[in-house]
C-alpha cells in the first residue's frame, strides 16, 4: 500500500484517515494546533452525511452523541412559520435521518477511531514539493516528510489550493456570526425541532443537542473583519435581537461570555480542479460552503468515503485522484453556489423586501421545497 499523509486533523481529514486505514492504506495525519481543542458549537449531519457515515462504519457511535431532528421551520421575527421541512419525510425516501451533534463530540468519536499513532500535532505545513514519484512536506518546525500521494485536508485557508488554484482565496459572504451552547437551562424548546428566524436585524437559529442542550446562532450583516462587531458580546447581542420572538432573548442571557463564539461566514468560489498529480484537496480545501445548508462538514465525510472508494479501484494514485474529482466537483459547486443564494434570501434587512420575502415564502408548498433540496440526500456512493 502506498504512503499517504493527510493534512489536516479536521472532520474531513479524520474521516478519510478513517477509511483509509480500514482498507489498510498507511497513513500519517499531521495537524497544525498542539491539541485537539474543537472550535464551534454545534452543527447539524444531513442524512446524506449520516450514510456516509454509516459506511464508514461510524453511524453508531456518533449516534450515541446526537440528536434526531423531526422538523426544521424558519419563523419570522415575530414568531409566524414561514416554511418547514419534514426531516421525518427524508428518513422515510433515505433511509437516515438528519441529526445535530456537539462538534467536540464528533471529534472525540473520530479520534478514537484513528490508531493513536495515526495522529501527529503540532506540525503546520509551510511548504510542498512535488515531483513524479511522491511528495515532500516542509514543516514549520524545520522538519520534513515524504509521502506517495498527499491529501490537503487544510481548510478553507488550505496552502495547498492557494498555491495550485491562483485566485482561489476565501471570500466574505456579507454577515458575521455568534454562537453558543446552552447548558442547565429551564427554557422551553421542541427538543426534536430546529428553528431559523429571519428578520430584520439578522438571523438567529435555535438548535437542539443531545443531553438536552441548545445550541444556537446569530448572524448579522457587517463589514468583513468588522472590529466593532468583533467586540459583541452577550448585551450587545440581546440588544440586537431585543425584538424577536421567544425564547431568543432567553436563550442569549443564557449564554456565558466566555462561550460566546465569533466569526465572519466564508466561502470559496467554485473551482474546477481538485486533483494535481498525486495531491488531491478534500474538505473545506475544496468545497469550503456557507453553512446554510448544513452541508459543510457532510460533505467532507462524503469525500472521505468516496475517495476511498476511488483508491480502492484503481492502482494509479494519480489515477484515483482524477476519478474522485470527476465525482465530487460538480456535486459540491452546486451545494457553494446555493447555499450563497439562500444565505442573501436569509439575510435579507430591507424592510419592504422582508414582507415580500415572507410572502412568497408561505406561498411555497413544503413539497416543492423538499424537490428542489432532494439532491442533497440522493448521493451516487459508487
Amino acid at each position: 500500500m502506498a504512503k499517504i499523509i493527510i493534512i489536516g486533523g479536521g472532520i474531513g481529514g479524520l474521516c478519510t484517515g478513517i477509511a483509509l486505514q480500514q482498507r489498510g492504506h498507511d497513513i500519517s495525519i499531521y495537524e497544525s494546533t498542539s491539541t485537539f481543542q474543537s472550535t464551534g458549537a454545534g452543527l447539524g449531519i444531513g442524512s446524506n452525511a449520516v450514510k456516509a457515515l454509516d459506511k464508514l462504519n461510524l453511524k453508531d457511535s456518533v449516534m450515541k452523541h446526537s440528536k434526531v431532528l423531526n422538523k426544521m421551520i424558519v419563523l419570522s421575527e415575530k414568531g409566524t412559520p414561514l416554511t418547514e421541512t419534514d426531516s421525518l419525510l427524508v428518513s422515510e425516501r433515505f433511509g437516515t435521518d438528519n441529526v445535530t451533534i456537539h462538534r467536540a463530540d464528533l471529534h472525540h468519536v473520530l479520534r478514537h477511531a484513528l490508531r493513536l499513532e495515526s495522529i501527529v500535532l503540532n506540525k503546520k505545513c509551510v511548504d510542498f514539493m512535488q515531483d513524479q514519484d511522491g511528495v515532500t512536506i516542509s514543516f514549520q518546525d524545520g522538519g520534513a516528510v515524504r509521502a506517495d500521494a498527499v491529501i490537503a485536508a487544510d481548510g478553507v485557508n488550505s496552502l495547498f489550493r492557494r498555491k495550485l488554484v491562483p485566485n482561489s482565496s476565501p471570500r466574505y459572504a456579507g454577515y458575521t456570526c455568534w454562537r453558543g451552547i446552552v447548558s442547565n437551562h429551564n427554557i422551553e424548546i421542541d427538543q426534536a425541532v430546529a428553528t431559523e428566524t429571519w428578520g430584520s436585524s439578522g438571523r438567529f437559529g435555535i438548535v437542539p443537542l443531545a443531553d438536552g442542550k441548545v445550541y444556537w446562532f446569530a448572524c448579522i450583516k457587517a463589514k468583513a473583519r468588522d472590529p466593532q462587531a468583533a467586540l459583541y458580546g452577550i448585551k450587545d447581542l440581546s440588544t440586537i435581537f431585543k425584538n424577536y420572538h421567544s425564547p431568543i432573548q432567553q436563550i442569549i442571557e443564557a449564554t456565558s461570555e466566555e462561550a460566546l463564539i465569533h466569526n465572519d461566514i466564508l466561502d470559496i468560489k467554485p473551482i474546477q480542479q481538485f486533483a494535481f498529480g498525486r495531491i488531491v484537496l478534500l474538505g473545506d480545501a475544496a468545497h469550503a460552503t456557507t453553512p446554510n445548508l448544513g452541508q459543510g462538514a457532510g460533505q467532507a465525510m462524503e469525500d472521505a468515503y468516496i475517495l476511498a472508494k476511488c483508491l480502492e479501484s484503481s492502482e494509479a494514485i494519480e489515477t484515483a485522484f482524477k476519478a474522485f474529482e470527476r465525482k465530487r466537483v460538480r456535486r459540491t459547486n452546486k451545494i457553494i453556489k446555493m447555499s450563497k443564494q439562500v444565505g442573501q434570501i436569509a439575510q435579507l434587512q430591507n424592510k419592504w423586501l422582508i414582507p415580500l420575502r415572507n410572502a412568497v415564502m408561505k406561498l411555497v408548498p413544503p413539497s416543492v421545497s423538499m424537490k428542489r433540496f432532494e439532491f442533497l440526500y440522493d448521493v451516487n456512493w459508487d
